[in-house]
């Protein structure tokens, strides 16, 4: 501990700049400062107003006025109060914040790919159309399914798209259904999926190892079932073992199986979805894939399906005019047959569901993702997910002793403890989950799944070290310790931070999200 008692002495990572209340920049601008020095202007001067008509101004702009050191510090010491991967350990389960591999950046910037315009004739797209059909023939066979589109934006757009071809291919069967059944596990995005897509969602509950209860599901299943929304492995790391029966009772009724690919990191080269029943789901490409995460976007969730749900996938879909056999271009698995003819977008689709996405997607993400799966190949994928597996794993056998497994299950990429033994001394997850900002990590993902009270779920993902890992044990060690013998400690975390804890409720309803000049 530091002389006040504190903040962790020797554990913690990173340290707080020196100064903790950065002033707004217009807070710290002063008239007639500059950044710049222009040269003289050696050209005659002619009156804006005449130049750009009504589009000129008639008062300056309000701008921040300081100097080249004053903005280069201001933005330095922002940066450092942010969190990165570059600076240590996401333990957040079920987001998997894998590192990027700076290899993926370099690619996606290579100008024929960066800078390829959405409206290029297909003629002069052949390469990055190209990058595009490889990288769904990976997934494709990484997924074991037969079909897929990289349109969607994102994991839960993803989730949309598939539920609308499940939908469709009802309606083309003379019944779009009523209901989706949805696990009480699942994450929130898939009942607000299901209710976008016009469907009642119904729930259903969680068996004692935190898997589907087949007896209830046999209950609940009848022909106004559309579908059930499946994570596997589920949100408490756990890995469906009776899948194969799962979608046996479904499709006896009429239903299908959509798989939620949120947690494919725990699968990807060891077992696919096509194989043990999934009629459709998405991927995320940054969870699984390792294409930037967070902030908005861009993102991508592709949607893979079996081939009867094909012909309603949305528009356009990638094809190619003629394809010849023989020894060809290196993929995923080796050589694949020799294509030949151009690539070229078909939006000639009678039973399409629409597009869902603006051109075809993110295509900066598609790079990214591509260059991640060459540069692991087979081996390379099983060996990360076999990894992530692993890393869960020994977290969950270095803590257990100190947190409470509600589910004894075997792990898989993450592991969820709860709060119980804790909340005895009247500490919660989130009182731990803001004393580890203290030792410098980010916090794990607090009270989540709700199948378990006052849950921390933790995923390592297959990016860390050892030694990265023992510095998280040994954080989560020593605040259980802190648990025990000073919980006031941490109940009032995090210490080290610029402000302490804020009125969530009040930041959430009445947000400040502009700065207004004093009159």
């Amino acid at each position: 501990m530091t002389n006040n008692g504190t903040a962790p002495k020797t554990l913690g990572k990173t340290r707080p700049h020196q100064t903790q209340n950065e002033a707004l920049v217009f807070e710290k601008s002063s008239p007639g400062k500059r950044a710049y020095k222009m040269p003289p202007l050696d050209v005659p001067i002619v009156d804006p107003a005449v130049v750009l008509g009504e589009a000129h101004r008639s008062e300056s702009a309000q701008l921040p006025e300081l100097s080249e050191i004053e903005i280069i510090r201001h933005f330095t010491r922002l940066s450092t109060w942010n969190y990165a991967i570059d600076l240590g350990m996401y333990p957040l389960g079920s987001c998997t914040m894998k590192y990027n591999p700076r290899v993926n950046e370099a690619v996606a910037r290579i100008e024929g790919l960066a800078e390829a315009h959405p409206y290029r004739p297909d003629a002069l797209a052949q390469g990055i159309l190209e990058v595009i059909e490889l990288l769904q023939r990976c997934l494709i066979e990484i997924t074991g399914m037969d079909a897929i589109t990289l349109q969607p934006a994102a994991g839960a757009h993803g989730e949309f798209t598939g539920i609308l071809l499940v939908r469709a291919w009802h309606e083309s069967q003379g019944n779009a259904r009523r209901k989706i059944l949805i696990p009480d596990s699942a994450h929130g995005t898939n009942p607000a999926t299901a209710a976008i897509c016009g469907y009642q969602v119904e729930n259903l509950k969680s068996n004692a190892e935190g898997g589907i209860d087949l007896e209830a599901l046999a209950r609940q299943v009848d022909e106004e079932t559309a579908a059930l929304m499946l994570t596997n492995p589920s949100t408490i790391g756990v890995f469906e073992s009776q899948i194969h029966k799962i979608a046996d009772i479904l499709h006896a009724k009429g239903a299908l199986l959509y798989m939620d690919g949120a947690n494919m990191n725990a699968l990807v080269g060891k077992a696919r979805p096509g194989d043990f029943g999934v009629d459709v789901m998405h991927l995320n490409l940054h969870k699984t894939f390792s294409t930037p995460h967070g902030g908005g976007g861009p993102g991508s969730g592709p949607v893979a399906c079996k081939a009867f749900l094909e012909p309603f996938l949305p528009t356009p879909v990638l094809v190619r005019t003629a394809r010849t056999e023989g020894p060809g271009t290196t993929g995923l698995a080796g050589q694949v047959p020799e294509t030949t003819g151009q690539l070229h977008w078909n939006y000639d689709r009678p039973q399409t569901v629409g597009r869902v996405r603006a051109f075809y997607g993110n295509t900066g993400m598609f790079i990214r993702a591509l260059a991640y799966i060459l540069a692991n190949g087979p081996d390379g994928l099983r060996q990360t997910t076999e990894d992530a597996v692993l890393n869960a794993n020994y977290i969950r056998a270095k803590l257990e002793d100190l947190y409470e497994l509600p589910y004894k299950t075997a792990s898989m990429h993450e592991v969820v403890f709860s709060d119980k033994r804790q909340a005895a001394k009247g500490v919660r997850t989130g009182d731990i989950a803001k004393r580890l900002i203290d030792y410098g990590f980010h916090p794990y993902t607090v009270s989540f799944p709700m199948i378990v009270h006052g849950a921390l779920m933790i995923e390592p993902t297959e990016s860390e070290s050892l030694e990265e890992l023992d510095l998280f044990v040994d954080a989560m060690r020593s605040i259980a310790k802190e648990v025990d013998e000073t919980p006031e400690l941490v109940k009032t975390a995090p210490h080290s931070t610029r402000v302490g804890r804020l009125d969530e409720v009040q930041a959430a309803r009445k947000p400040i999200l502009r700065w207004r000049p004093s009159q």
